[in-house]
């Protein structure tokens, strides 16, 4: 099982040079990748409940694309995956552009983790059509592995038209891995249908409440006539007001459970300081190896 480690978008601040050191200590620490949360926009007040109450202007949101290709930069070897992406209301070549520059510049470093998205405000902003974003998405990850793979493509879908053209540079992974972050049955299913991995709900703990997800999703998967075990499922483990010891317990579940990569999550789990989120994840490197 791979371990890696969420960035702490909202509280980390906007020195890149911190940005720069949390990296650097995730990778010394022996971490394989780094994840990051993605939102455009943020309103005044909160949305209305405790998932999405820092989702304020209050709190820096970094751009999950220009922030890996920086820390690419002051790094050698780990990974980093958006953790989500909200793929819809971005325009599909544009976003396969941009991942396959990253992917360069990494030297195929990125997993691109997509999702479908819960705001409409950002939709409405960004001029993109909130009620149909599950029907496209799908059709996007399809035009996206094709730019990725070919010099060229004409594609005619229903949300696409492209004509005898394509990008320029191609990334260095032929296709770039597009895993799905999904919390509904549905949205699971997909990710199990098209999607090289599925990055599970943050909140679910692994036990009885992760069963029946984890069942939709291989379902997904066979009716597409894939292996389920073929792809990958990356469970969260939140750091909480909790220690070390739960840490590596919740951890070693999700393994028993399939779990192929997990993330160690400090941001919202009541640290205060660079230092301190550095400290944590320290902490759980050195309880579950």
């Amino acid at each position: 099982m791979k371990v890696g480690v969420s960035f702490p978008t909202t509280e980390v601040g906007n020195d890149p040079f911190v940005m720069r050191d949390f990296a650097q200590a995730a990778e010394e620490l022996g971490y394989e990748y780094i994840t990051a949360i993605d939102h455009v926009l943020q309103a005044r007040d909160p949305a209305g409940d405790d998932f999405r109450a820092y989702y304020t202007i209050d709190n820096a949101f970094h751009e999950p694309l220009i922030l890996f290709s920086y820390l690419a930069a002051v790094t050698e070897k780990i990974d980093f995956a958006t953790a989500i992406l909200i793929l819809p209301q971005r325009p599909t070549v544009l976003v396969a552009k941009q991942a396959a520059q990253l992917d360069l510049m990494s030297g195929g470093r990125l997993r691109l983790g997509c999702g479908i998205g819960w705001n409409d405000l950002e939709f409405d902003a960004m001029d993109q059509n909130f009620k149909n974003r599950a029907r496209r998405v799908s059709e996007q990850i399809d035009v996206m592995r094709q730019l990725w793979t070919n010099e060229t493509i004409t594609y005619e879908g229903e949300f696409h038209r492209i004509v005898d053209s394509g990008i320029n540079p191609l990334p260095v992974q032929k296709p770039i891995p597009v895993w799905i972050g999904a919390f509904v049955d549905a949205a699971i299913r997909r990710a199990g249908r098209v999607a090289d991995g599925w990055l599970v709900n943050p909140r679910i703990a692994a036990g009885a409440e992760a069963e029946p997800l984890l069942e939709a999703f291989r379902e997904g998967a066979e009716a597409a006539g894939r292996n389920a075990d073929d792809l990958g499922i990356d469970a969260t483990v939140l750091s909480g007001d909790r220690g070390p010891q739960a840490w590596a317990a919740d951890a070693a579940a999700w393994k028993e459970m399939g779990a192929t990569h997990l993330t160690f999550r400090t941001m919202a789990g009541g640290v205060e300081s660079v230092d301190a989120h550095i400290d944590a994840i320290r902490k759980f490197k050195e309880v579950y190896v």
